[in-house]
């Protein structure tokens, strides 16, 4: 999957690209300053809400209900980019909730 078949909110500090890195869900809504999230372990709460989506990365939101109906439906992934670039990164993710609206 990618940005180009579903949303990707993207927990990348080093994408090529930085505005679609890390916070930002690519693009649809950039991030700007782009937070860094490379070393630790982070909380990301992502509401979609019909089309209105909101971003929260570690208590600091940074999508604010940006609105984009592109991809009504479809796929819930967790990802990360390896192979894409030669970014070594590691992406380990614990308590993965998804709870309707």
């Amino acid at each position: 999957m990618s940005g180009k078949t579903a949303y990707e909110v993207n927990i990348w500090d080093t994408r090529p690209e930085p505005k679609y890195g890390t916070g930002a869900i690519v693009d649809v809504a950039a991030v700007s300053p782009m937070p860094k999230a490379g070393g630790k372990w982070n909380v990301y709460e992502i509401t979609a809400k019909g089309p209105k989506f909101t971003v929260v990365l570690n208590g600091q939101k940074t999508v604010d209900g940006v609105e984009n109906s592109k991809f009504a439906s479809g796929h819930i992934a967790l990802q990360h980019g390896k192979g894409v670039t030669n970014d070594k990164g590691v992406v380990k993710f614990r308590k993965v909730e998804i709870k309707p609206l």
